[in-house]
């Protein structure tokens, strides 16, 4: 039996919007990443998990319960963290977490309090006075604090500073080795490469890649910006590189690489003048769209 199971699930909202015969499962102790561009179907994925959408066709299951039928089941024992979180701004941080513990029927409240102190947040204050980084840690705790065996995450550390999203990936390793399931979305490549098993890309609404994360690692490319003190020079490496971005003033290269390109690169550089080389961060997304982004099959 799966964790969980989607078989050719389709919701089509017009004008291509929606998802398109999803076909996805997840096994019992596994963390898979979930990516995909704004608007393609992440989130409309995980509301027909959750029971909040009725599919148009095809099915999604949670340990062999169907996700519209057994709603109400499946809600009270996973853990959901949604893209967008709407709180009543009305009451404390930690009245909402013991309403939602009640409504669980959870009376151990040890791990949330925890979860409260690894991320070091007041839930005594009202949320509607809380920052998006707060109510961003208030929704992890209210997702993780009832210990579920499976767990549906959408960009859960958005809004966080890096220290706190360091903390959830450790949070995460820490939950991967019990042995719980979890379907992650995010943007974040340190995010998925410590945390996830495989990833799974999703564009337009139909699923286009599955990749283990060994297979995401071996074939990385890196971006480098390459700054030169002669016009000459940069000229040369222009012809070297034929695939690099040339500043239109002439100071400097942008060049993507794989790791194992790495020492000819520094080996070419050596033969110049080099006034600065600088390492060019990319999004988990970017780096799909590069290898993965023209391929639909």
């Amino acid at each position: 039996m799966k964790a969980i199971e989607i078989n050719n699930l389709t919701k089509d909202y017009g004008n291509g919007k929606g998802i398109f015969d999803i076909t996805l499962s997840l096994t019992h102790g596994e963390v898979c990443g979930y990516l995909g561009p704004n608007g393609a179907g992440k989130t409309t994925t995980m509301r027909h998990l959750m029971g909040f959408i009725k599919p148009q066709s095809g099915s999604a299951s949670i340990c062999n319960m169907n996700c519209w039928s057994n709603q109400k089941e499946i809600q009270q024992k996973i853990g959901y963290l949604p893209g967008e979180i709407c709180f009543p701004d009305d009451m404390t941080g930690i009245a909402y977490l013991h309403l939602i513990s009640r409504m669980r029927s959870t009376r151990d409240f040890s791990f949330a309090k925890s979860l409260i102190n690894i991320f070091e947040f007041d839930p005594n204050i009202k949320i509607r006075k809380m920052s998006k980084g707060m109510k961003q840690k208030l929704g992890i705790v209210a997702a993780f604090m009832h210990n579920p065996d499976i767990l549906l995450l959408d960009e859960p550390t958005s809004g966080l500073d890096p220290l706190m999203q360091s903390r959830f990936i450790d949070l995460i390793q820490s939950e991967k080795e019990k042995g719980k399931t979890i379907l992650l979305s995010s943007h974040i490549f340190d995010e998925v490469e410590k945390t996830c098993d495989r990833v799974v890309m999703i564009r337009n609404g139909r699923l286009i890649r599955q990749i283990t994360v060994k297979e995401m690692k071996d074939a990385q490319y890196k971006t480098y910006k390459i700054g030169f003190n002669k016009e000459s020079d940069i000229a040369t490496f222009a012809l070297m590189y034929p695939n690099s971005e040339i500043d239109k003033n002439g100071k400097f290269a942008i060049v993507s690489i794989t790791d194992s390109e790495l020492n000819r690169l520094i080996h070419t550089l050596s033969q110049y003048e080099i006034a600065f080389f600088t390492e060019e961060k990319h999004t988990l997304e970017e780096y799909f769209m590069r290898f993965y982004g023209g391929d639909e099959k």
